[in-house]
């Protein structure tokens, strides 16, 4: 068993740039019209409270924004609807969220070809008629201005397209014709809303991912185009093995996600008109695939837990991609756990994921400890917020922080026994279709298991000790008190203590 420990004396400080809340992903915007999308994301929202929500499938025909229509003498008319662009805006604000805009896909009546991707047909193309594209971007732009105002729309991100240096995600990956786009779309970007902030190039790892930052960078230093940001993704798959529908692999470990990610940082800052501009990683997730089993585990939470800790180091925002399980790339999901991206499985059972997040957002004073194993932040009213992890092993704690005064030391515990609703639902039988029985009890099963853990007093301060299983997730409240007994009231009368 690994020994952790961990001694934080008065004064102490470390640094830790805490973005959990900054950005969450979703599946294609028009998802966000089912009720269980809905119930989900306030759920998360809850829990985590993120700024941002990016999605795919703007301008797909699921949206249905961008429509085409032939008068009787022949004459080809294009005009927008924007009834369901309405409904899902309204629905994120009303849940504190603001859209990160992706901008893409292409609709079928503008595509140039006719590749799709996903289940639902996404059109990962460029279009045929660049200026009604433009006029579709400028036209949305200046809808959600006129119904949300334009100070509002004008700080919501925008980033042009997804994934660009992957074929299937646009059209054998050409970058010169996506180069092209950018510099078309972001003319047209600032247009119409010239405070808007826009970036690029979207990109995911592998496939020369570096050197396509280096090389949009260039050029829109040679063009002279806007960029205000740089956007890529970051997954730590490794080599694939397909078992039926799922897909299985080994995982790159934190330190190999963190040093992929300061080489882009690295490549931006060489560019001194670029030096210090923001990186967003607007997708991270262990597994890039929606049908890996990873993600439902607590080794998933104990793994972002990991990365939490460290992103803020090489990036200015991040976006967990997703967060919930209503999404459909691959078709739709048939049981409630089959390896979706979510921190939340179909009908609303919490995966440990969540918690990581969730206990990571709640990390809002100054950090005085930070390792591979914790994140630790002193509290306003002189207590401290701890974050505790294990990666793969068994470990024993041992916690000393510098409080004099009497002191509760709340724990919220996420492993594999405390809180495991894919181990429940296995020994259950891995039914398809939930029963209220089966749903009420996954969910309860979803929930960390919540103690006030022993403290002791030692020359430092005070002493505490907790036992993590393997891929084990803590948070620890230590809050001062201030005992206000009622007289007459003896808890020891009935109850050892």
């Amino acid at each position: 068993m690994a020994e952790i420990k961990i001694t934080v004396k008065a004064g102490d400080s470390a640094p830790f740039r805490n973005l959990t809340d900054y950005c969450v992903g979703t599946g294609r915007l028009d998802l966000a019209l089912h009720k269980e999308y809905q119930d989900q994301l306030r759920a998360v929202q809850e829990a985590c409270h993120f700024r941002y929500i990016r999605g795919h499938g703007l301008f797909s025909d699921q949206m249905g924004i961008y429509q085409e229509f032939t008068t009787p003498d022949g004459v080809k008319n294009q005009w927008y609807c924007f009834t369901y662009l309405d409904r899902v805006m309204d629905a994120y604000l009303e849940n504190g969220l603001e859209p990160f805009l992706e901008l893409g896909f292409m609709p079928e009546k503008l595509a140039a070809s006719e590749q799709t991707l996903f289940y639902w047909k996404a059109h990962t193309v460029p279009p045929k008629d660049m200026q009604a594209w433009r006029d579709l971007v400028q036209a949305t732009l200046r809808h959600l201005s006129e119904r949300y105002g334009k100070e509002r729309v004008e700080t919501w991100p925008c980033e042009i397209w997804n994934e660009p240096n992957l074929p299937g995600f646009w059209e054998h990956a050409d970058k010169g014709k996506y180069l092209e786009l950018y510099r078309a779309t972001v003319s047209a970007v600032k247009e119409a809303l010239p405070q808007m902030r826009v970036g690029g190039p979207a990109i995911c790892g592998g496939m020369g991912s570096q050197q396509w930052i280096a090389d949009f960078l260039a050029f829109c230093k040679k063009e002279s185009l806007p960029v205000d940001f740089v956007t890529r993704h970051a997954y730590m798959g490794q080599t694939p093995e397909h078992k039926g529908r799922y897909l299985y692999h080994t995982m790159n470990k934190p330190d190999d996600l963190i040093a992929e990610m300061q080489e882009s940082r690295d490549i931006i800052d060489s560019f001194p008109e670029y030096k210090g501009i923001p990186l967003y990683i607007t997708e991270f997730n262990t597994s890039y695939n929606p049908f890996c089993p990873i993600h439902d585990t607590n080794l998933n939470a104990a793994t972002c837990a990991a990365l939490l800790a460290r992103l803020g180091d090489v990036a200015d925002g991040y976006s967990y991609w997703t967060f919930g399980d209503v999404f459909e790339e691959q078709g739709i999901p048939t049981r409630p756990f089959h390896g979706g991206f979510g921190m939340m499985a179909n009908g609303l059972i919490p995966k440990p994921t969540l918690w990581a997040f969730s206990f990571f957002s709640g990390l809002i004073g100054e950090c005085v400890y930070r390792d591979e194993h914790a994140v630790i932040t002193r509290r306003t009213d002189g207590g401290y917020d701890a974050v505790v992890w294990t990666l793969g092993e068994e470990a024993e704690l041992s916690l000393t922080l510098p409080m004099k005064a009497d002191a509760a030391v709340l724990m919220d515990l996420v492993d594999e026994e405390s809180c495991n609703p894919l181990r429940c639902w296995h020994r259950m039988g891995e039914p398809a279709h939930l029963t209220a029985e089966q749903l009420r009890f996954l969910r309860a099963a979803g929930q960390p298991r919540q103690a006030v853990l022993e403290s002791e007093s030692t020359q430092e301060g005070i002493s505490v000790r907790l036992k993590l299983k393997k891929n084990a997730l803590a948070r620890l409240r230590i809050l001062p008190v201030q005992r206000t007994e009622d007289p007459g009231y003896d808890y020891s009368y009935y109850c050892e203590d």
